[in-house]
């Protein structure tokens, strides 16, 4: 039986993981904000938002928040369909020249947003991210007929009817802030701040370029590149404003918000739609948003599915909890809540992602009364934390090492006569066990761990190493 929560203990755990993380990761400055019922009761910034200056990271530092802008996609349109305006159920290409989609087999606007269009991801994000930080990709891109013609080119890659299959789609949420566009007769942007924004007070939150670059408290993105160095970049959706016909480009990810607003719109969710008195929608849609659609991935706690615009795990610790993240590659964010206790995180670092649902995981534990620390995430790090390390057997002829790359332990061996690094699978994905396996040419090889007084031995074929202290 779980312990009352703790509010000291959460606290306690964030200012212990965060800066863990923060240094493993070289993320230069990172945002939270955590809510129960109608209050914030956490809210801290770690870092810098601008390393440069040493501008430090705020709660109200203004970040880009990536895909988790797409929940805010997914409640304009229960707001329009709660206006009579659109049904969830029509076909997408009712609204818009979208071609793609297998005969008698149309692809509808809630297929759209629960990512059951059955079109893998076309990855046009890559294409706009891309042009961010300075690459050209050679992809004609800069309209909304760019935008179509890349989109209809690809009904070969239809892998499954609607409904049926999760491919997570930047695309479709694109087709839905299109929609969004033309059923309200306004740009996109000004449809969601108008309509949300405005009336949540999330003065500050905006998807225009020029109204982020001008505020004081913003964060300075960071391109983490594969040699391990960091280098500053702008924000990497162009400004909506200049271009308002393909407004509804930044309906992927586009949305720039401080962690300070974004628990207010966490609080609106939980309160069922409804902020200081004014509905913004009903319960009812809320609940849709909510409700599992599709299979998404499994997790710690079981199969993950999803809604609209949401990640739903139904039984993290025996209640439902719902998420989304968001990445820009040079900025990321997460939100998550438990709708039935109240509880809420926004978080946000102006690099790529850290362990933000580790981190959102163990603040709720700790507030219903559990040990944060033994998420499975920590606890399978600090594991792998202890198997890495420098291995040799008898006297020292024979040496190798077990590192950690991307969460998989791999050995490398390096001599005058091998120079390999091979991936340890084991048996357990969880490693209750020590036993693990390398795959040669389809045949396993054991691999096994055993804990010694002082440390681990290392069974590989012939030999026993011994890790050195």
């Amino acid at each position: 039986m779980s312990k009352p929560g703790s509010v000291e203990k959460m606290v306690a755990f964030a200012e212990k993981v965060i800066p863990e993380f923060m240094r493993e990761g070289k993320v230069p400055g990172f945002s939270i904000a955590v809510v129960k019922d109608d209050k914030v009761i956490y809210a801290q910034g770690f870092g810098a938002r601008d390393p440069a200056r040493s501008l430090p990271a705020t709660p109200k530092t203004l970040y880009g928040i990536g895909s988790c802008s797409k929940s805010f996609v997914a409640l304009a349109v229960m707001q329009l369909a709660e206006k009579g305006k659109l049904k969830l159920t029509d076909t997408a290409s009712d609204y818009v020249p979208l071609k793609l989609g297998l005969k008698g087999k149309p692809i509808t606007i809630h297929h759209l947003l629960s990512h059951g269009s059955g079109v893998p991801n076309l990855a046009t994000s890559t294409i706009g991210l891309s042009r961010g930080v300075g690459i050209e990709l050679g992809v004609p891109w800069g309209s909304a007929d760019d935008f179509y013609r890349v989109v209809n080119s690809a009904n070969p890659e239809i892998a499954a009817d609607p409904g049926e299959r999760f491919f997570y789609s930047n695309e479709g949420f694109r087709v839905v802030g299109n929609i969004i566009q033309e059923v309200s007769g306004i740009p996109f942007h000004e449809y969601v701040q108008e309509n949300i924004l405005k009336p949540l007070g999330m003065r500050r939150s905006t998807f225009v370029r020029h109204v982020f670059d001008a505020d004081p408290d913003r964060m300075t993105a960071h391109w983490k590149k594969t040699d391990g160095t960091m280098q500053p970049t702008g924000f990497p959706y162009p400004d909506v404003s200049e271009n308002p016909s393909f407004s509804w480009n930044a309906a992927a990810g586009g949305l720039m918000a401080p962690m300070t607003e974004l628990a207010t719109y966490l609080v609106m969710l939980m309160n069922g739609g409804v902020h200081k008195g004014k509905k913004l929608a009903s319960g009812e849609s809320i609940e849709k948003m909510f409700t599992p659609y599709i299979d998404h991935t499994e997790t710690y706690w079981g199969m993950s599915r999803y809604g609209y615009a949401w990640s739903i795990n139904p039984d993290f610790h025996g209640v439902k909890q719902v998420s989304h993240g968001g990445s820009l590659l040079v900025a990321t964010a997460h939100l998550a809540l438990i709708p039935s206790l109240g509880l809420g995180v926004a978080m946000a670092a102006n690099t790529s992602r850290p362990p933000f649902a580790t981190i959102a995981d163990g603040i709720f534990a700790a507030l219903l009364g559990k040990d944060p620390c033994q998420h499975p995430h920590l606890v399978l790090r600090e594991l792998m934390r202890s198997l890495t390390g420098e291995y040799q057997i008898h006297m020292g002829l024979e040496k190798l090492r077990v590192i950690n790359k991307g969460g998989l332990l791999y050995l490398e061996q390096k001599d005058p006569f091998l120079d390999a690094q091979t991936p340890l699978i084991p048996e357990d994905p969880k490693m209750s066990s020590l036993r693990f396996y390398t795959l040669v040419e389809g045949i396993k090889a054991p691999i096994e761990f055993v804990e010694t007084v002082k440390s681990y031995d290392l069974f590989v074929e012939r030999y026993r190493y011994h890790k050195r202290s």
